[in-house]
């Protein structure tokens, strides 16, 4: 079997490998990072305007910081934040180097091992751990809109009694569709970025490859990640089917295409996109830290 490129290095031959566990501890060390720095203030403004749609970004603001100041943009971090990026995390970079390894050993491109391994990863993770966390994060951001103020644990232990653990993995499928758009998305047009940016400033061949400067990786993830955020209207039919918000004439069973409808009936188009921009410095920020530093952690403690 010729020697191929894994997830670290996607442009340098590599030998063949046995199946490295470390990686689940690295990417939940990485994951619980990114969700601890600049990750959980985005994505409690993503969530925010993609809960309430005719909210301007300055009211959305606005609102976070009215519960509780600055902490206000780090609600949900602990526990469900945190239990959702060290499993996800792990299970993330475990699978997708894998997957995507395999691919390259079955004569993938970087950019279609890329897709596969964001792929695998985005779904494993999405069914093994996120539906719970992902619905107890949407809760936390969009329970004080309900008449009755009650604790995530409440909420979540009233809805189990009612609808079981269907009840509290609410939108898992819609997470899964997004969690496999969005890694494919970022793992594969950060590869082809990067090989163009290698291209483009270095020429080609191996020893251009190796002349890529960690700078070259991360513009490469940013640019991946900014991309990846075209599936936003599958987020806000998420976070849609997820939310506890009792509206006069909302489904009481909430399925992707009825989300869908409701959306589209109450806010047109444009309701899809609600939240995008955040989302977009959510989607760099975790693609710098998933694939640009996990790239560059899996090459200096060899795990690939």
């Amino acid at each position: 079997m010729a020697p191929v490129a894994t997830i670290a290095d996607p442009n340098a031959p590599l030998e063949k490998k046995p199946i490295s566990y470390a990686n689940l501890l690295l990417g939940a060390s990485l994951n619980l990072f990114e969700v601890s720095s600049l990750g959980q203030p985005f994505e409690v403004v993503k969530t925010q305007l993609a809960a309430n749609r005719g909210q301007s970004m300055a009211q959305a603001l606005k609102s976070i910081y009215s519960r509780g100041g600055i902490l206000g943009f780090y609600q949900g971090l602990i526990p469900w934040a945190w239990i959702e990026a060290s499993t996800k995390g792990a299970v993330l970079l475990f699978t997708a180097s894998e997957v995507e390894y395999r691919a390259r050993v079955a004569g993938a491109s970087p950019f279609l091992a890329g897709i596969a391994g964001g792929m695998g990863g985005g779904l494993a993770q999405a069914y093994t751990t996120m539906g719970f966390c992902t619905f107890m994060k949407t809760v936390e951001v969009t329970r004080h809109k309900s008449a009755v103020k009650e604790s995530t644990f409440k909420i979540a232990g009233d809805i189990f009694k009612r609808e079981g653990i269907a009840g509290i993995n609410k939108g898992i499928h819609a997470v899964a569709v997004r969690q496999c758009t969005n890694w494919a998305s970022r793992f594969g047009i950060t590869r082809f970025a990067q090989e163009s940016i290698i291209k483009a400033r270095y020429g080609e061949g191996p020893d251009a490859a190796k002349r890529a400067t960690n700078l070259d990786k991360a513009m490469a993830s940013i640019l991946g990640g900014a991309l990846s955020c075209w599936n936003q209207p599958i987020e806000v039919i998420r976070v849609e089917m997820q939310s506890q918000v009792k509206t006069q004439g909302r489904p009481e069973k909430m399925t992707i295409v009825k989300a869908a409808q409701w959306i589209y009936q109450n806010n047109g188009v444009k309701g899809f996109y609600r939240g995008a921009l955040p989302r977009i410095g959510l989607g760099m920020w975790q693609t710098l830290c998933m694939v640009a530093l996990g790239d560059h952690f899996r090459a200096l403690f060899k795990t690939n």
